[in-house]
């Protein structure tokens, strides 16, 4: 009986200890909310693209440095790693923020709009972050702060600011992918990795999840047709290679709307570029197609790229040019570890509210943080940033994007719910 109630006793010391530490966690998520705010304009006013993240970087890494935490710069060529050790050993949480920007001008009216340029496909763009990673990179370093200050846990938490989510420049490696390859999730080894996602289109201080697979695999692929030039008042003399690319381009949409059983996954294919020609009077002897390819389940992946590589050569031919196709493997699917989300479900409510958290449906946007789940359990949500009754929400990748930034705070106490709860339980 002494011994039953000694357990009882020290549970309920251990009880208010914890408590009292979740009360000074929100005091200090309250105060720090002008700091994220402040992080996010400057990271806005002044973005970089993917693997060119150099200021981006050095700033992350003197604030973690500035807070005690052990810091590892140039992962995956400008990223930047921070691990944070609590009093007591324990399990090991990673938290992801991506830092690169995308070369769009933007058009939002707001006081510290972007006016930045940088180079792309060795052309001077406009750059701008125009997908919310600035809010990303200021959410995780709030984190780190306030984690930094109160360090009375068990276990690690392994602060991972990613470059090159969007996709590393031609001829290089880059993103998530480069950093599993370097080794980012061992030493100390992750157990689980938690990220998120602000979203234009949701409403602030809500939270939005799916169990399985939240977004689709992606694949870029390109098409290169070879005919015969000729003037463009004898057509019959070419072999044209822009009427061939418009036929196949026909053609690989019928794949998606005739061959694939829509109702049980979504899969889109979509074209974004052609280039041929230089006249209005010259057939041409070449084009040249890009495209993307979505996904949610791997074997309607597999079919579909089977069919694309029959289809393109076929087509190309019966217009007698030669056609060819290249399909990288590309993203995985971003797959939320079903038994890791159900075990956070109640985090998630605990710092949203349960009616402020609702399950989605998959969608065809694809994410590079689908590489680390690919290794070990990882939860992916949504984090609400749009002004609740505004009447319209600018998607992500256009110029007039927006975020309202006060969901952010929202992003910072849900990183740190989830990290907590985790290593305590």
């Amino acid at each position: 009986m002494k011994h039953l109630t000694n357990l009882i006793l020290i549970s309920f010391i251990l009880n208010i200890a914890f408590a009292k530490a979740q009360t000074d966690y929100s005091q200090d998520i309250t105060e720090i909310e002008s700091k994220v705010i402040e992080w996010r304009r400057d990271f806005h006013q002044n973005p970089e693209l993917g693997n060119r993240e150099f200021k981006t970087a050095d700033k992350i890494a003197k604030h973690l440095k500035s807070l005690g935490i052990k810091v590892q710069t140039g992962v995956a060529k400008t990223g930047v790693v921070g691990v944070l050790k609590g009093k007591r050993p324990g399990k090991v949480v990673a938290l992801r923020a991506d830092i690169d920007a995308l070369p769009v001008k933007e058009r939002a009216d707001v006081a510290f709009k972007s006016q930045a340029t940088g180079e792309y496909l060795g052309e001077e763009v406009p750059v701008m972050h125009a997908c919310g990673h600035d809010t990303h990179i200021a959410i995780l370093m709030g984190v780190a702060e306030i984690l930094a200050k109160n360090n009375d846990f068990s276990g690690t938490v392994k602060f991972i600011f990613q470059p090159a989510e969007e996709g590393a420049p031609p001829g290089e490696e880059g993103g998530a992918e480069l950093m599993v390859k370097e080794n980012v999730l061992k030493n100390p080894d992750v157990d689980a990795i938690f990220g998120l996602h602000i979203s234009s289109g949701q409403d602030i201080n809500t939270i939005s999840y799916k169990p399985g697979g939240i977004m689709a695999a992606s694949q870029s692929f390109e098409i290169h047709i070879t005919g015969k030039q000729s003037h463009g008042s004898t057509p019959w003399t070419s072999r044209d290679p822009i009427m061939a690319a418009v036929k196949i381009i026909d053609g690989l949409q019928t794949i998606v709307s005739r061959e694939i059983p829509l109702t049980q996954e979504a899969a889109v294919l979509s074209i974004g570029k052609i280039n041929s020609g230089v006249r209005s009077n010259i057939i041409p002897e070449e084009a040249h197609i890009v495209g993307t390819l979505r996904t949610l389940d791997y074997d309607m992946q597999k079919y579909i790229n089977e069919r694309m590589k029959e289809m393109v050569p076929a087509i190309g031919a019966a217009y007698r040019t030669e056609a060819t196709i290249s399909i990288p493997e590309g993203y995985p699917i971003t797959y939320n570890n079903v038994d890791l989300t159900t075990q956070m479900i109640p985090s998630l409510e605990k710092a949203a509210g349960k009616e402020n958290v609702k399950v989605i449906k998959a969608i065809t946007g694809a994410e590079d943080f689908s590489f680390f789940q690919k290794e070990v359990p990882g939860l992916y949500f949504f984090l609400g940033g749009k002004t609740p009754g505004s009447k319209e929400a600018f998607p992500h990748h256009t110029p007039d994007f927006y975020i309202d930034e006060d969901g952010m705070l929202l992003g910072v106490k849900t990183f740190i719910q989830l990290t907590m709860d985790y290593l305590e339980n």
